[in-house]
This record gives structure tokens, sequence and C-alpha cells, in this order.
């Protein structure tokens, strides 16, 4: 209401506020509050550098913004396979996939836990690539110590309204270089010389020259309103996502009927989702049934990811085909992300644990 009040909806003081809170939350030296984590991302590939005919390596298992935006840039997103046991990428995946005309790597933190990021960023480093973390489900992560937001060259977070803060519709891009802050800064208004806070404030003057081709990526200050106080909310959040991923773990790990997620053991994890593998060899039943009868019993899930390499455009465009992954489809074919958010009741969470445990005791072979 304050913002609202205040008369500047667009970007303003609040923006202002958000960055340097946010900043201070993840120990980034820069932030940009922009419209979107697919618009810090595009913005991130933009500022290191990657360019038409550049090859970015990303994940296969992952939603399909992390590799529109190598496209807008004219370059090729070549796709890696995961893990089996975290669903990340790592430099395993990744090296073989590298060739002369790649330009950066692009891993993406998986359901909230870490990639394992020293031998990505040595393997970079060794080769001249930047790295971009999308860590649109990794808030507030951290690996061995290190908030990510802090790791690699840029991090684009997430605001989207199923994430672990939200602005609605919003994100965040961080680096601890100065040069990339700058280029994002200008390229996020229209390559403008002065954003409209600083041409139409106390401080401001009327006067700007356009200095390149921009795009239009700035955060309102209503978003950036929530995004304050979200952020004041963070770690209470977290601690209830904890609790609810912890009892998930601990009422449904003894069953041979499915998996639970394998923890790294990098550091925190976000616990934006909770993927449940279903095991095919102990059912009877698919996991799209295991989907329909949760769904009769009261409980909505959803399935993250279909791998890139699934879908018409990938095919289409850059000859994917099924089978050329079989880690990330294996993980597609099991996969239910159950519910997970902060205002869960424990009866919520044990009304999930009993359906989940009857689906599959009835699907048992």
């Amino acid at each position: 209401m304050d913002a609202l009040r205040s008369g500047w909806l667009t970007s303003g003081p609040k923006v202002e506020r958000f960055q340097r809170d946010f900043a201070a939350a993840v120990s980034a030296r820069h932030a940009l509050a922009v419209n979107s984590a697919t618009a810090a991302l595009h913005l991130a590939l933009e500022a290191v550098g990657v360019r038409a005919g550049d090859e970015v390596v990303i994940p296969a298992y992952t939603f399909t913004a992390t590799g529109e935006v190598v496209t807008y840039l004219g370059a090729r997103p070549v796709l890696a396979d995961c893990r089996r046991d975290t669903l990340n990428v790592d430099v395993a995946t990744i090296e073989p996939r590298l060739t002369s005309r790649t330009r950066a790597i692009i891993p993406v933190h998986m359901a909230g836990q870490a990639c394992d990021m020293e031998p990505i960023l040595d393997l970079a480093r060794a080769r001249g690539l930047a790295v971009v973390e999308d860590a649109a489900h990794a808030l507030p992560s951290s690996y061995k110590g290190r908030p990510v937001g802090t790791i690699g060259d840029v991090t684009a977070f997430s605001f989207y309204a199923t994430k672990t803060i939200t602005t609605g519709e919003g994100g965040m891009a961080t680096t601890q270089r100065d040069d990339y802050a700058a280029r994002m800064k200008l390229m996020s208004l229209h390559g403008l010389s002065g954003d409209a806070w600083n041409r139409y404030s106390a401080r401001g003057r009327w006067y700007y020259e356009v200095v390149e081709f921009g795009f239009k990526y700035n955060m309102t200050d209503v978003a950036a309103a929530l995004g304050i106080r979200q952020l004041e909310r963070m770690a209470a959040f977290h601690r209830r996502r904890e609790e609810i991923a912890r009892r998930y773990s601990d009422s449904l790990g003894d069953l041979d009927t499915c998996s639970i997620p394998h923890d790294a053991g990098f550091g925190t994890h976000a616990w934006h989702l909770y993927v449940l593998e279903v095991n095919p060899a102990a059912l009877r039943i698919g996991r799209d049934q295991v989907i329909d009868s949760l769904r009769e019993k009261g409980v909505g899930t959803s399935v993250h990811f279909i791998p890139l390499h699934l879908h018409p455009v990938y095919q289409r465009t850059y000859g994917y085909a099924p089978g050329q992954f079989p880690n990330a489809e294996a993980a597609f074919e099991r996969a239910i992300s159950l519910p997970i958010y902060p205002a869960m009741t424990d009866a919520d969470v044990e009304h999930v644990i009993d359906a989940v445990r009857a689906t599959l005791r009835e699907g048992q072979r």
C-alpha cells in the first residue's frame, strides 16, 4: 500500500531497497531486480558475451526457459544429461558436450540442491568459459558454505508465484563483478543511459541517451514491495519447507516402491521441490496412474520436468531425439513432485504421506 500511495508504481525506491536487501541476504556484491528469472538469464548471457553462433551447455532436465534464452542471442543450446541421483548436471556430464564454439555453461540447481560447482568452475576457467547459474529453485541454497548467488559469474533467481519467495512474477540477477552488473543494468531498460527513477526523482534529470539496443526487463515498485516483505520471511519459509521435506523422507524412505530425494551433502537445500521417484520394478501401475490415484485422494502433484530433447521444437530445430539422454528420461518417467509450501499444516503433510503410501501399496506388484 505504501508503494501504491507513493506514486512510484514502476522502478523506483522499492526496487532499489529490494536489490540492496537481496544482495545482503545472499552476500552478493550486486543484485539487479527484473521481471522474471528468464530475463535475468538472458541479461546474464548477454553480459558474459554470448553471441550468435556460440554454444551454451545446459541440462536436458530443466524447464524450457533455461534453453530459450540461449536462442534469444542466436546461440545454440547444447544439452547435457543429468546425474541419476541428484538430477543435476556435473562436470562428467558437461565436459563431453564442450566444443570450440562453447561460450558458457548454465548449471541448474534442480529442486533447490546445488550442483557440484567446484569441478564445474575449474573446467570453465580452464576453457575460458562463463558460468551462469540458473538458481530459479535455489533460494536460499548454499554450496560448501557459500551462498548460491556468489559462486558463478552471474546467478539468476526466480520470484514466480510457486517459488520459495514470490513477487507474483519477477527475478533477480546477482554477480560479484562490477562490469557484468553495469552491463545488465544498462540492458535491462532499453539500453538507456539513465533509468526512470534516476531521471524523474529529485536527484535526476530529463536527459538520457540510448547507448545500446536493450530490453524491457525492469521490475516494478509494486512487485518489489512484495519482495521486500517476502525476503524478511524467507528464513521462516525455509524452515517450514525443511520440516516438510524431512517428514516426507522419514515417512517414505522405507518403501521399495519409491525413492526419496538424494542429499549430496553440499550444503543448504532450498526445497523448492520435493521430487519422489516411483520404482517401476516394484509396481504394476505407472507413474501417471500414481498421479491420478493421488488426485482422487485429494493430493495434487506435478512433474518436473519433461526433458528438453523430448519437446518438438528441440527435435525440429536441433535434431534431438528420444534416447539421447537416458538419465533425464528415466527421471522424467518416474518423477512426482509432492506438495511442499510453508502454509501446509501438519495435517496436510500427513494426508499427503497417507495418500502416497496407500497408492503405492495398492499398486504394488
